[in-house]
């Protein structure tokens, strides 16, 4: 029986939690039943070399390798039309922002880039039975691969984005199947999406309580002092609007200010670095609240915590509250749409209002009530995070 040609793409390994998941899963398929392309758009990133060697990683195309370049690097290399593509586009995410009224239009500067772009992009000349695009936007598979059926995975809360939906409508229209990473994420699109029920399925992140228990026994982080008998918070995640990390910032001053001796870390980089270093010193926090950057194993800082927090805004699913969960911490979450979907609250997390003040209590009940912190420590223990099987719904995506 002759195996089947599949392509799944992404734009680079760099640390984030979509990047851990596509490891994740690459890791668990059938290289015997399936034959595997990698298509990243550019080569680099801190897992690149976590890459199992069951699939092919094709080579780069040059025009594709621009989207994480910026346009000065663009057009110096001689993309001119891709690098005026991102200009109109920056121009047109920043009216269509003011207009709306837009926090963060960063999805739309995207979105707006792919769509200009997309005339001048080449076709990638292969045949595949399916087509996988890991990270959005999904006009790649979409348009530019030969395939008899095309798949688009939503990694993110589509309550909490801005987005133009006649264009994320045209686009998705061109996929024959959807896949939502929780049921949560799933009911979100769908409610802006009703037209693509029946062909949307959900395929949770796959996580290996093996693997991540192996890499947190690392060695201890230099950073974290555990014989200090300060309460270690950690927080891992990329430092964007989404995560709440300036929510976590303001908790820790209020948790001084009221006389908890608390030390914070984060683990994550991203665009907010500069504005949240700058909070940290105006509160007086240069001794408690810590940026420690990128960590391309991030469990031995969780291992290391007393308490793991994820001030999220929103997420899809957070793989990193799972890990916290599965290495026995007793987790914080806020209640951000998709958190009932992470944990039960009060039975292997504890689920705050979605505010500082909510972040403050959350915190200070767990260092207080040590008879909530150690239930929720033995119910992660009991409870089994693995999920490998989820593997087996991608075979019958594929499949049927």
């Amino acid at each position: 029986m002759m195996k089947k040609k599949i392509l799944i793409s992404s734009f680079d390994l760099a640390i984030g939690g979509v990047e851990r998941s596509l490891i994740g899963l690459l890791n668990q398929i059938d290289y015997s039943k399936y034959d595997v392309d990698l298509m990243l758009f550019k080569h680099e990133g801190e897992f690149l070399h976590m890459l199992p060697s069951g699939p092919s990683l094709l080579e780069e195309v040059p025009k594709y390798t621009t989207f994480r370049k910026s346009i000065y690097e663009t057009v110096k290399e001689g993309f001119y039309s891709i690098g005026i593509s991102r200009l109109i586009a920056r121009s047109l995410s920043s009216f269509h922002g003011k207009m709306k009224k837009v926090e963060e239009p960063g999805y739309l500067t995207i979105q707006y880039g792919w769509e200009i772009s997309n005339p001048f992009l080449p076709k990638l000349n292969k045949d595949y039975d399916v087509a996988i695009g890991f990270l959005w936007p999904h006009y790649f598979v979409g348009e530019k691969v030969k395939a008899k059926k095309r798949v688009g995975w939503i990694h993110t809360d589509y309550s909490n984005i801005h987005i133009n939906e006649k264009l994320e409508n045209r686009m998705w229209n061109k996929l024959d199947k959807i896949v939502a990473v929780s049921d949560e994420c799933s009911k979100a699109f769908l409610n802006i999406f009703p037209d693509f029920r029946e062909k949307t399925t959900v395929i949770e992140n796959i996580l290996s309580p093996e693997f991540i228990k192996k890499q947190a026994n690392e060695d201890m982080p230099a950073e974290i002092n555990k014989s200090s008998k300060k309460t270690i918070l950690v927080t891992v995640g990329r430092l964007s609007h989404a995560k709440g990390i300036d929510h976590a910032v303001r908790a820790c001053k209020e948790l001084k200010n009221e006389g908890y001796d608390v030390i914070w870390y984060v683990v994550g980089y991203g665009p907010l670095e500069k504005e949240l270093k700058k909070l940290i010193s105006d509160l007086g926090l240069k001794d408690q609240f810590f940026l420690l950057g990128k960590k391309i194993n991030p469990y031995p800082y969780i291992k290391a915590c007393d308490i793991y927090v994820q001030p999220s805004r929103y997420e899809g699913k957070a793989v990193t509250i799972r890990e916290a969960q599965i290495l026995g911490k007793p987790v914080i979450i806020t209640n951000f749409p998709t958190a009932k979907s992470q944990a039960q609250d009060k039975y292997d997390a504890l689920i705050t209002p979605l505010n500082i003040d909510g972040i403050v209590k959350g915190i200070r009940r767990l260092i207080d009530d040590s008879n909530l912190r150690e239930s929720l420590i033995t119910n992660t223990r009991k409870k089994d995070y693995g999920n490998e099987s989820e593997i087996k719904k991608l075979y019958q995506l594929i499949d049927v």
